[in-house]
C-alpha cells in the first residue's frame, strides 16, 4: 500500500483533497494529514509515507522549507505541490526540488488523479530497481557478508575497536565495489549489521543499552557509503565503550555474567586468556574465583558447553558430524572426535546409532 501525506494549514483543504483522491483504485492510503511544515517533518519521520501532497503558503515552516528539508533528508519521497498562489516564485520552488507536479487550487479531481498515478508509476518503477539491484547483489556479495560478521562478532567480543572500525570499512568497500549503491541498499545493509549489534550487545549483558530500543536510522546517515560507514561505525563503538565501562569500572567481578558469556561464545575461539581480559582480570585471577564458584575450571566448562551442544546436534542426523563439529567450535574434526570420545566414552558416531 502506497502512504499519503497530506499538508494544508486548512482542514477543508485537507478534506477536499481526501475527497478527490480515488485512493483505493490506486492502492493507496492517506497516512497522516499536517498543518505546516514542523508538523509534516515530525510526521514524514514517523509514518514514513511515499508521497507528500503539500499546500506552499502556511503558518510557521511553510512549503518551501518542507520541499527543501524533504529533498535533503528523504530524496525518494515524492512531492504534489497544491498551492491557490499562481506565483511563478512557488513554482520554481517546486522545480527546483523536484516536486512531481504543481496543482493550482481549485484542485481538478481529473488533474489530481492523474499526477497521482504518475507517482504510482514511478514508485512502482523504482521498486522493481532496487529489487534487481538486490538480486545482483545477493549473489556476489551477501553471501561474503558472513565472513565479516563473524569477524566483527570476534572483535565485539574482544573489546577491539579497531577491528571493529576496519571490519565495517571492509564491509562498505565491498559494498561499493559493485558499484555506487542506492539509499535503499546501503539501508538494507546498514540495517543487517545493526541487527548484528543488538544481537552482540544481548549476548554481552547490554540490556539497558541504547541497543535495546534500536539505533534511528536517518536518510543521512545512507545518503552515501561514507555517512554510512561513519553511522555504522559510531553505533559499535558506542555500545563497546559502554560495555567497557560497565565490565572495568564496577566493584566485583560478577561470575553469572561470565558464565552466560560463556554459554553464548562457546563455540567461538574463547580461552581463559581472552576471558580474564574482556572482564579487565588477571588471568590466575578468573581461574580462581570460577573454579571456587562453579568447582571446575573455566577451560573444563567450555568443553562440556560444546560438548553438551554437540550430543543435541547430533540426534539431528542430517547435520554431518563435521557440522557439528564445526558448531561446537572445532574445526579439526579429528580433534573434536578425540575431545568427544573422551568426554563421553565414545564416539561421536556411535553416539548418533544410540540416539
Amino acid at each position: 500500500m502506497i502512504r499519503v501525506l497530506i499538508v494544508d494549514d486548512e482542514p477543508w483543504n485537507r478534506d477536499i483533497l481526501k475527497t478527490f483522491g480515488t485512493w483505493e483504485k490506486l492502492g493507496m492510503l492517506v497516512v497522516g494529514e499536517a498543518e505546516d511544515g514542523d508538523e509534516a517533518f515530525r510526521l514524514v519521520g514517523e509514518l514514513a509515507p511515499h508521497i507528500v501532497i503539500t499546500d506552499m503558503h502556511m503558518p510557521g515552516a511553510d512549503g518551501v522549507e518542507l520541499l527543501q528539508a524533504l529533498n535533503n533528508h528523504c530524496p525518494d519521497v515524492k512531492i504534489i505541490v497544491v498551492s491557490g498562489y499562481d506565483d511563478f516564485a512557488y513554482a520554481k520552488h517546486a522545480i527546483r526540488y523536484k516536486a512531481v507536479d504543481y496543482l493550482l487550487k481549485p484542485v481538478n479531481p481529473t488533474e489530481l488523479n492523474a499526477v497521482l498515478l504518475k507517482c504510482k508509476n514511478d514508485l512502482e518503477v523504482k521498486a522493481a530497481e532496487q529489487q534487481q539491484e538486490a538480486t545482483e547483489l545477493d549473489y556476489g556479495f551477501f553471501h561474503k557478508l558472513t565472513r565479516y560478521k563473524q569477524l566483527l562478532r570476534l572483535y565485539f567480543n574482544e573489546l577491539n575497536r579497531d577491528g571493529v572500525n576496519i571490519t565495517c570499512r571492509q564491509v562498505m568497500q565491498e559494498l561499493e565495489s559493485y558499484g555506487a549503491p542506492s539509499p535503499h541498499m546501503l539501508g538494507r545493509q546498514v540495517q543487517e549489521l545493526l541487527s548484528l549489534l543488538k544481537e552482540l550487545a544481548a549476548d554481552n549483558g547490554l540490556g539497558t543499552s541504547t541497543a535495546k530500543a534500536g539505533f534511528p536510522l536517518s536518510q543521512d546517515a545512507v545518503s552515501s557509503v561514507e555517512h554510512a560507514l561513519e553511522f555504522v561505525s559510531s553505533c559499535y563503538v558506542q555500545e563497546l565503550d559502554q560495555l567497557i565501562r560497565q565490565r572495568k569500572y564496577k566493584n566485583k567481578l560478577n561470575l553469572e555474567e561470565v558464565r552466560r558469556y560463556i554459554d553464548s561464545h562457546f563455540a567461538g575461539p574463547i580461552t581463559l586468556e581472552q576471558l580474564a581480559k574482556n572482564f579487565f582480570v588477571s588471568k590466575e585471577y578468573m581461574s580462581k574465583v570460577f573454579k571456587q564458584e562453579y568447582g571446575q575450571n573455566v577451560t573444563d566448562y567450555i568443553v562440556e558447553r560444546r560438548m553438551e551442544n554437540a550430543r543435541e546436534w547430533l540426534a539431528n542426523k542430517q547435520i554431518s558430524i563435521k557440522a557439528v563439529a564445526e558448531m561446537a567450535g572445532y574445526e579439526d574434526v579429528s580433534y573434536f572426535y578425540r575431545v568427544f570420545k573422551k568426554h563421553f566414552g565414545m564416539a561421536p558416531g556411535e553416539m548418533r546409532k544410540e540416539v
